[in-house]
Parts: structure tokens; C-alpha cells; sequence
């Protein structure tokens, strides 16, 4: 986080060329036709310069993270070595504890399953969690992933780091006045709460634990339509998770160096860090889980920075020293805690021009319209640099762009901030979307929107190529009735459809006699058919038809939503002979 407040990292010169070094290494290995442990894929070389994540939610606030560097040889991709066993210079710290290792391959795998485009290295997780904990502390976690001790940031209370008053009342971080970064992947609490993922399986999303919070932080970078093989949105991704150059190249170094290979190593046994980029202490590791913030917990000033109570009993002023004298000097550039912050002065959401009609999208299309809400004053100015959380709700698989439900985008210069585009799922039906206020508790903004069913305005009949289907009383029709939908000339996949035998071509109330269906469980007389849906050349294939003792000519009819409507004509005769055949009824629509 220091380069975020225009500080930068106070190493020497060799550190930076080795930095430098390991970027350049990378870049190489991303040129086409490269070779090696690509994962399987190509890359492009050339990125655009390296551009934070967009969405103003970044996963660690810019917490401090650790800045030691792998080693200049390559590490020594061989099997594990015993207990006691010598390894070569540098070999060591390409051992990552065997519950992290397993966890971050885990996320790999389930990232390449729901989001394969994405193309997430374990190595990239890997990286992080070196720089973010050590690999949690070197693999201090129980036999379920959680570590064994709280790993908590420091305060951020504007003091020297980013100021984020508290968004989670202390549930995350013990922290009831400002957030810290919680956990082995190091998410403040207002990320995790969109964020967070179950892992393990456990039915709990906790930060604490590695399963969960490698899972997340795959999900975070694989936000959007990121392609993480790509240069540019990878180094994005990075950025996006903690705004600094010098981060960037620190993960970037570590990923090269895990990339040519790593092994695994008992948990508690991998090698710890022991130098952050704020030049200060070791990540606060409290020998108890944390407990909710007190009146004097995480005060600016305190020399506790792990969001448990200062041990000194006098309260620390904000801003100022423990005997609270003068004010403690902050780093040019911080901001003054006790200074309202942007979102402090939020006193209302607008609709920011949303129109109702603009939020309806037919089953699996992107919706046109834009969500925008606007953050305003109580004398209705614009607030600029907000944080708006973007909620889904409702029985639906709707979700923004890249397949999540929630999305954290920061208001422009105009207060105003956009939504990420809405894609309708299968299901159909109303759902809601809600703005809030990071950090606040403000009445939030309510969308309501609508995922209609597919829609196909012409059905055709193509059974058995107009051949006659043929029964006798009792029996059942030699062939199904099969048909094809389109909609505006073009195939309808996946529409829904509804089978009837109705009274007659003015009366489409279901008959109570003649040719049926039959429920496939109970195998009794069905006359109506719902939940049918065409396939994806647009073809749908009615079950087989049976007759009851009843002759005569029956009516079959089809409809679907768009206006598709096919009558089928059916006759039962006691000789044997009978046909199914489109009815030129003018209920039937064009094309029919």
C-alpha cells in the first residue's frame, strides 16, 4: 500500500534489477510460441501498461504486504525432500505447506470449471498468498484449511494507510470503528461480504480459511471477461487486488518463480517473509481469535495494529498520541481521519435515469438498458469516489457480466455509477437489483427487472415428412408428431412449449375424449403437455399418442410464447386408417 500513497518500497538497487528481472522473465514466457509450463495455453506479448481494477473495490484496501523476493536460481522442481534432507540455496522457498498447495489447486480447478475462459494459474494464487501471509504464515492451519491464528492487517484509519471506516461491524476483523484485512488472501471486510466463497464445502464463507479465501480471490480476479493468459488483463487482475506497481511486480516474480516448479511441504513448516512494504512489523498475529471491537480498539495512534484492545488504559484521541497530546505525524498524502470522508457526506441514492422498460431481456440475453444510481448530499450535490454495491436478489440465475450477483463500482465526477451489464439466465420471471452505500447504512435503491421466456412467432409441422400416422381405436399412433419453431426466420432454441387436445378449432378448452398422452409416471390419460421446450436446432418431438375407443377427428394444438401456433388434426377410424396433419384452421399462425 505505500506506493498507493506515493511512497515506494525502500529496497536497494538489487532488489529492484531482481524485480525487474523476473517481470521481463514472465513477459518472455507469455510470447506466442512459447514454451513451458503455460498451463496448456498461448499468450500475447506487447501489454498496455499496467491499469488498476475499474470497479473501486479493491480486495486488501492497499493493506501492507510482504516484499521479500524469491530467489535469483530456479527451484528445484523435484520430489519433496524427507525431514532433515539438505535442499539447494533457494530451494526452500519454492515449498508451499501441503493445505494451502491443495487449496490453491482446488480453486484452479473449480475456476476452470465455471469460468474456463479465464484460464487462473494456480501459481497466480500462489503468489498472492505468498505476499499477502507467507502462505499463511507458513501453513499454520488446521486439517480444515482455517489458520490456526487470526492474520489481521493493520488498522486502516487513514494513519499512515488507506481509511476505510468500518463496514462489517467488527464481524470479520474485530473491528467495530475501521476495517482491517483479514485472513491468508488478506480481503477487507466490505470485498469479502460480496466476495467470499465456500471452499471447503463447510457451508460458511470464511476469510480465515484458506479453502474459502483461495476460492475468492480466483473469483475476484476472474471477474469480468478476464483472460488471465492474456498480459494485460492479468497485470489488471494484480492491480485490481492491490493498487501498486511494485506489488504487481512482486507477485508477478513470485508466479515465474512457482511457475518452474514447487513442491510440497508439511503445514507449518514453509518458509516465512520478513520484510513489508510499509517497512513496519510482521502482520498483527494475535495468540486468540479476535473479539469484537471495544470503544478503544484499532484507534489511530494505538501501537497495537491488530484490531485488539490496546493494552495502555488510556483511550488514544484520534489522530493523536496515547497521552493525547499533540496529533501523531501522518505520511504526506494520508488522509486525516477525523476529515468527513466522501462517503460520510452521502446522504441519499438516486435513480440515476433507469427506466423500468429497459430492465426486461428474453431467457439468456444480455439486458439493453443500464443500471445507474447517483450519490448525493442532502442539498442534492453529486458525490464523486463512492463505493456502490450492486446487489441481485430474487429466484433467478440472472447475474453481471461474469457471473456474479453483486458488483462494487465507484461513482464518476457526476456522482453516477453504472451497474455492470445484467445477463438473463433460464429462469423466467421478476427479480430485484439494490444499490447501497459501502461502509453505510443508508436506505438503498431498488431495480426491478424481468427475464421473459424465448419466444418463437411460427411453428411448422415436419412429422414423418406429411406421411399419414395411422391407429385404430384403443391403439396408438405409429409415429410422434414432431415440429419446428423459429422466431423472425431464425431457429428458436430452448422455447418453451405447450401441447393440448382441445374441444375444436373455436374452443381450445382441453377434450375429455379421444387421442391422449400418457404421464409417465402413472401411465394415465394426459391431454395436456407443459414444460416441453425445443432443442437447439428448434425441433421438439411430442410423446406418442394413444387412442381411446372414441373415433372421430380430434385437434392437437401447440403454442409458445411469441405467438407460435400449430393445429394438428388428428382422425381415429374404426377401418385402421387415420392421419395427423397440420389443420388449415385460421387459428393457426402464419407458417403453421
Amino acid at each position: 500500500m505505500a506506493a498507493h500513497f506515493g511512497r515506494r518500497l525502500r529496497k536497494g538497487a538489487a532488489t529492484t534489477a531482481v524485480a525487474a528481472a523476473a517481470v521481463a522473465a514472465l513477459s518472455a514466457s507469455q510470447a506466442p510460441g512459447a514454451t513451458g509450463d503455460d498451463h496448456g495455453r498461448q499468450a500475447t506479448a506487447g501489454a498496455s501498461a499496467p491499469v488498476p481494477d475499474p470497479t473501486g473495490d479493491d480486495a486488501t484496501g492497499n493493506s501492507p504486504y510482504y516484499t521479500d523476493l524469491p530467489p535469483l536460481n530456479s527451484p528445484n522442481p523435484s520430489p519433496s525432500p524427507s525431514a532433515g534432507t539438505p535442499v539447494a540455496q533457494g530451494a526452500a522457498e519454492a515449498g508451499i505447506p501441503a493445505t494451502v498447495l491443495d487449496a490453491y489447486k482446488k480453486a484452479e480447478a473449480e475456476l476452470r470449471a465455471s469460468k474456463p475462459g479465464c484460464n487462473l494459474p494456480w501459481q497466480l494464487l500462489a503468489a498472492i498468498g505468498k505476499v499477502e501471509s507467507g502462505q499463511a504464515r507458513g501453513g499454520e492451519v488446521d486439517a480444515s484449511g482455517t489458520t490456526l491464528r487470526p492474520i489481521l492487517g493493520p488498522v486502516l484509519d487513514g494513519n499512515g494507510f488507506a481509511l476505510i471506516k468500518d463496514t462489517d461491524h467488527g464481524a470479520y476483523d474485530g473491528n467495530a470503528q475501521y476495517d482491517q484485512a483479514v485472513g491468508p488472501m488478506q480481503f477487507i471486510p466490505s470485498t469479502w461480504a460480496w466476495a467470499g466463497r465456500d471452499g471447503n464445502g463447510d457451508g460458511k464463507k470464511d476469510p480465515n480459511n484458506i479453502y474459502d479465501a483461495a476460492l475468492a480471490a480466483g473469483h475476484y480476479l476472474c471477474r469480468g471477461d478476464r483472460d488471465l493468459s492474456q498480459a494485460a488483463d492479468l497485470h489488471g487482475a494484480i492491480l485490481g487486488y492491490n493498487n501498486s506497481q511494485d506489488y504487481l511486480n512482486t507477485v508477478l516474480s513470485w508466479m515465474e518463480y512457482y511457475s518452474k516448479g514447487t513442491y510440497s511441504v508439511p503445514d507449518g513448516t514453509g518458509a516465512a517473509p520478513g520484510h513489508r512494504s510499509d517497512d513496519g512489523t510482521p502482520r498483527t498475529t494475535p495468540s486468540t481469535p479476535a473479539e469484537p471491537a471495544n470503544p478503544h480498539q484499532g484507534k489511530p495512534g494505538s501501537k497495537d495494529q491488530g484490531g485488539r484492545p490496546s493494552p495502555s488504559p488510556t483511550p488514544s484521541k484520534p489522530g493523536g498520541g496515547q497521552d493525547g497530546g499533540d496529533p501523531a505525524p501522518r505520511p504526506p498524502g494520508t488522509p486525516d481521519p477525523t476529515t468527513p470522508t466522501p462517503t460520510d457526506t452521502v446522504d441519499h441514492l438516486e435513480n440515476a435515469g433507469t427506466a423500468t422498460a429497459e430492465l426486461t431481456a428474453t431467457a439468456g440475453d444480455a439486458f439493453t438498458g443500464t443500471i445507474s444510481t447517483r450519490a448525493e448530499t442532502k442539498a442534492g450535490a453529486a458525490v464523486a469516489r463512492v463505493r456502490i454495491r450492486f446487489t441481485i436478489s430474487g429466484d433467478t440465475d440472472a447475474t453481471f457480466t461474469g457471473g456474479e450477483d453483486v458488483a462494487t463500482v465507484a461513482t464518476d465526477s457526476k456522482g453516477v455509477a453504472k451497474a455492470p451489464a445484467l445477463q438473463a439466465g433460464e429462469k423466467t420471471g421478476d427479480f430485484k437489483v439494490t444499490a447501497t452505500v459501502v461502509g453505510r447504512s443508508l436506505k438503498g435503491v431498488d431495480y426491478q427487472a424481468t427475464v421473459t421466456e424465448r419466444p418463437a412467432d411460427t411453428l411448422t409441422a415436419t412429422t414423418n415428412g406429411g406421411t399419414p400416422l395411422t391407429c385404430t381405436p384403443g391403439g396408438e399412433f405409429a409415429d410422434q408428431v414432431q415440429l419446428k419453431a423459429t422466431y423472425k426466420g431464425a431457429i428458436a432454441d430452448k422455447v418453451a412449449a405447450t401441447a393440448t387436445l382441445i374441444k375444436s378449432a373455436t374452443d381450445a378448452t382441453e377434450n375429455d375424449k379421444g387421442p391422449y398422452f400418457k404421464d409417465a409416471t402413472t401411465g394415465k390419460a394426459v391431454r395436456t403437455l407443459t414444460g416441453l421446450k425445443t432443442d437447439a436446432k428448434g425441433l421438439l418431438t411430442l410423446p406418442k399418442l394413444y387412442a381411446d375407443d372414441t373415433t372421430g377427428t380430434f385437434l392437437l394444438r401447440v403454442t409458445t410464447p411469441g405467438g407460435g401456433t400449430l393445429t394438428v388434426q388428428l382422425r381415429v377410424a374404426a377401418d385402421g386408417i387415420a392421419t395427423a396433419s397440420p389443420s388449415p384452421s385460421p387459428s393457426a399462425s402464419a407458417g403453421s
